[in-house]
């Protein structure tokens, strides 16, 4: 019953379902990790390259070690303020109210004046090119009425991502006992906010802002270095060292880096370019199949009929070091005790791409269609070939 299926280029096998799965704690080494030769040096407490389409880690460093997110934290206040805006609660016509603790706020400001009313366009430019730990707080406030309830949203947003090692405490970044993220989390973060608000991301490649009279130049200096570079956030206090999250994109390739825990603006930057362009010259991605293609005709059981069209939901992306994509192959597996009701996107078993020995990339399977439950005759007459089966 397992067909071959050539598609792509690739040679999609239908197995079952292998027992055997590596735990992420396995997986996850305080040693570089990375799917080529040849890695940067890079001077961190914690770093990682992802490539934005596949999600892939092409280079990583304690990815999922606990850290101090510093300012990085903003990028949580504005995904949760993005939300509010397309969910229409708030509007980028409001003028935000400029609270007594806002104005108090130290660290990076965007220098707002207590009891002034801020159009929130303004604001918003105050949080992401400035910065503003002051634009942070009032536009919390603005938002949720305190800066805890507003908290409150960001955690509830980070477990909806599944950003399982973040912890948020305020929406500056200031340091606290209960305030964490890494690596991963900051990456998956990021590549949310590029996909839902791609038009509000575009204030990230925004050099400069002046307020108040005030002319403030963003910290990500690859800005000004790297015409790829389109953002996206610096982060910094002594105990979270100098961090930086970098997003660029040449051709049809985008890639994010994070880098947390240097010892300085220079090092942080320096070890950002080296990792992106390892990247860029090290790697390729393709589109194997677009979204709603079928990979494989899966046999189910009970149900109206006896097999089921599987496949990818979602385009599928792969990374690979370049040269090796004729060496990829793929293999189907899918449990062979599958039995009906089965609806739309149901996962069905998982899509394995490898490179000779090497597993690349593994992608669930899912349902591209819905099979109910079949009659009487056929749950009965399926209960005995799947007994004789098994």
């Amino acid at each position: 019953m397992f067909a071959k299926i050539a598609l792509i280029g690739l040679l999609l096998v239908s197995t079952p379902l292998a027992a055997q799965e590596q735990t992420q704690a396995e997986a996850d080494t305080n040693q570089v990790r990375s799917l080529a030769e040849g890695t940067p040096d890079v001077n961190a407490d914690s770093y990682l390259l992802v490539d934005f389409q596949s999600g892939e880690e092409l280079v990583s460093f304690n990815p999922t070690k606990r850290v101090e997110p510093a300012s990085i934290t903003k990028l949580m206040t504005a995904y949760v303020i993005y939300r509010e805006l397309s969910k229409g609660a708030i509007s980028i016509e409001d003028e935000v109210l400029i609270s007594q603790k806002a104005w108090e706020m130290k660290g990076s400001r965007m220098f707002v004046e207590p009891g002034k009313k801020v159009p929130m366009e303004k604001m918003l430019r105050g949080l992401i090119v400035q910065s503003g730990n002051d634009a942070a707080v009032a536009l919390a406030e603005h938002v949720a009425g305190t800066e805890t309830a507003f908290v409150q949203r960001m955690n509830e947003a980070a477990k909806e991502l599944g950003l399982m090692g973040t912890n948020y405490e305020n929406v500056s970044g200031w340091p606290g006992a209960e305030h964490y993220t890494t690596a991963r989390d900051i990456v998956t973060l990021t590549r949310a906010l590029i996909n839902d608000f791609p038009e509000r991301y575009k204030l990230y490649s925004e050099k400069e802002f002046t307020y108040n009279n005030i002319k403030q130049y963003n910290r990500n200096k690859l800005l000004w270095r790297d015409p790829s570079v389109d953002g996206v956030k610096t982060g910094h206090t002594e105990s979270a060292g100098y961090c930086l999250v970098t997003s660029a994109k040449r051709d049809n390739m985008r890639l994010i880096s994070v880098v947390l825990g240097a010892e300085s603006k220079s090092s942080r930057s320096e070890s950002s370019q080296r990792l992106l362009e390892f990247g860029f010259r090290t790697f390729e991605t393709h589109k194997l199949y677009k979204a709603g293609s079928v990979l494989s005709e899966v046999r189910i059981w009970q149900g109206e009929k006896p097999n089921i069209a599987a496949g990818v939901i979602d385009d599928l992306y792969v990374s690979l070091p370049k040269g090796r994509y004729d060496q990829l192959k793929g293999v189907v597996q899918f449990d062979k005790s599958i039995t009906a009701p089965i609806r739309r996107g149901d996962v069905l078993g998982r899509v394995v791409l490898s490179d000779q020995d090497t597993i690349l990339k593994e992608a669930p399977l899912f349902a591209l269609e819905d099979v109910s439950e079949g009659g009487l005759w056929r749950r009965v007459s399926d209960s005995v070939q799947k007994f004789f089966a098994d």
